[in-house]
Formats: structure tokens, sequence, C-alpha cells
């Protein structure tokens, strides 16, 4: 018995519970995200907080100043000083170029390479060094006017003067239509056989001074250095080139041709001279090459074009010291 109420026993007993399974300890970023992400929606409503309206007053003045307000002015659109000539042609520029340097109380303009021209104290180029080299260009060329008005008035001339001034307009004559008869560039063709060719016409004149026993002598110095100068600068620039070659026969077409009237009277006893003629209108020659020129420079750019009226003033001053052999 004893036995078996010992089984009885040990069956009404209650078994033991497992153990509960070990909890897991949190990581530490956990706590630390949990603590910023208090404080970033404490900002971010600290930052949305609508700001405080404005006061009405405030509001409508504002609006009224809004509507007096005047409209913004559009800027000038600013184009470019024309030249004078320059709607006619560069032909038409060179001539008021020729017509400053004849006027002895002409306003000295300076020019820069960008085309701005200007009268000396009205204003300060953007290029230094370019408006110094213009300004002791300026100042050869009233140096050749000066110089240039003893021809003015009563003066007289000499024979061998003449044929000095003679033998050195030969050299530049030949000079330039040898560079436009040889040359390849296409500019030039279009002046080949003008009509207002001298070389040829010189040379007679020369021999009939030879037939009378005058010395015909070597170029000097003076005619030289320009057919120097000229050869260079067609090998080098075309319209600085062609504004020689048109100045050159424009020059001799006028003051030339007054300067061979004078000489004729004054030394020559009325022979007029093969010089001064020409196998047709001389006007309609000179017409004709200007309209190609002008023609022709349409297709050049306006730096092209200030470097033609500089030259212009260049030939002028060679061709002056080449009539004042007449008078040495």
């Amino acid at each position: 018995m004893p036995l078996a109420a010992a089984v009885a026993a040990s069956a009404v007993v209650p078994p033991r519970p497992p153990p509960p399974p070990p909890r897991r300890a949190r990581p530490l970023r956990s706590f630390t995200g949990l603590i910023l992400t208090r404080d970033l929606a404490a900002l971010t409503v600290a930052r949305c907080a609508p700001s405080p309206p404005a006061p009405a007053a405030e509001a409508e003045a504002e609006a009224v100043a809004v509507d007096e307000a005047p409209p913004a002015k559009p800027r000038p659109r600013r184009y470019p000083r024309q030249y004078p000539g320059e709607a006619v042609g560069v032909a038409e520029e060179m001539r008021f170029v020729a017509m400053r340097l004849r006027n002895p109380k002409r306003t000295t303009l300076k020019m820069d390479d960008t085309g701005a021209e200007e009268e000396v104290g009205d204003g300060v180029s953007e290029d230094a060094s370019a408006s110094e080299e213009e300004e002791e260009d300026d100042d050869d060329v009233v140096e050749e006017e000066e110089e240039g008005a003893g021809l003015e008035g009563e003066w007289m001339p000499s024979m061998e003067g003449f044929v000095k001034y003679l033998v050195d307009s030969k050299l530049v004559f030949d000079t330039v239509e040898r560079i436009v008869a040889e040359s390849t560039d296409v500019a030039y063709v279009y002046f080949r056989k003008s009509g207002l060719e001298r070389s040829a016409r010189i040379t007679k004149d020369l021999e009939w001074f030879g037939g009378q026993g005058i010395a015909v002598p070597e170029p000097s110095t003076a005619g030289s250095t320009y057919a120097t100068y000229l050869t260079e600068l067609a090998e080098s620039n075309a319209p600085a080139f062609l504004s020689h070659y048109y100045n050159i026969y424009f020059a001799h077409t006028t003051g030339g041709v007054a300067i061979g009237n004078k000489i004729s009277k004054k030394i020559l006893e009325g022979r007029e001279l093969e010089f001064y003629k020409w196998d047709s209108d001389v006007e309609l020659l000179l017409k004709d090459t200007r309209e190609k020129l002008n023609e022709l420079s349409k297709h050049w750019s306006r730096k092209d074009r200030n470097l033609c009226l500089k030259e212009a003033a260049k030939c002028f001053q060679h061709l002056g010291r080449i009539v004042r052999l007449i008078i040495l």
C-alpha cells in the first residue's frame, strides 16, 4: 500500500514549466537614434512655425508703391558712328582726308584700331600705344603741310629741280604700274590698263629734256624711299597699297596738272609735256577707277578701311617731298 500511495501521489504533482528564453539586449544605437529623432522633430517644428502676418497697413502701402513705380525705359541701341563718305565708298572717305590735309586750320584727328575717330582732347583712345603712333603720324602731316606752303602763291621753279621731279615721279609710276601688271593678287587685276598710266609718257619728256642738253639725274632719296615702301606694302597689304595707287593718280590729275601748267608758263615757254596728256577724258578714267575701288572695298573690314585712310595721309606726305624738288 505505501508503494501504491506513493505512486498515486507522484501522479498528482504537476510538471515544472520550461525556463523562459534569455532576453536579447538592444544595441546602443537604437537609444541614440531615438534621441536624435526627438531632437530633429523639435527642430522641424520650430522651423515650420508660421511667421506672423504683416499688418494690413504695411501691405496696402507696398501695393500702392508697386502700382506707382514708373516702367523701366529700354536702353537705346548704340550704332557705330559713320565716317564721312562711308556711305559712298572708301575713295570718298579718302577724299575727305585729302580735304583735311589741304586745310591748314584743320582739326587734328586720331584713329584707333577699332575704328573710333575722335578729335584730340575730346577723349582717350582705347589703345594708348596706337594713339601715340597716330599722334606722331599727325605731327608728320602738319610738318609736311607747313613745308608745302612754300609752293602756294608766287614761287619760281628751276629747270634742274623740275627734271628731278620728273625722274622721281617716273620711278614711282614705274613701281606702281609694274606691281599692278605683274602681281598675282586678284585685287590688282581690276586696275590693269586703266588708261591712267604715266610711266611711258614721262619717259618721252625726259628724252626731250636730254635732247635739249639738260642732264637727267638719278632718282633722289625721296623717290627711292617711296618706291621701296610701295613695293613692300604691295606684298603685305592690298587695301593699303591700293590707297596709294588711287591717291597717286588722283593727286596727279588735280594738283599735278596745276603744277604742270605753271611750269609750262614759267620755264618751258608754254610747251605742254606728255606727262599731262591722256588719250581720253581723264575725269572719266579716274571715275572708273574710283568706282572699281569702291566696289572692291565693300568686301573690306572697317579696320582695312581705316588703314586706307591712314595710308592716304602717308601718300600725300611722300608726294609732297617729291614736289618740293621743283624749287630746290
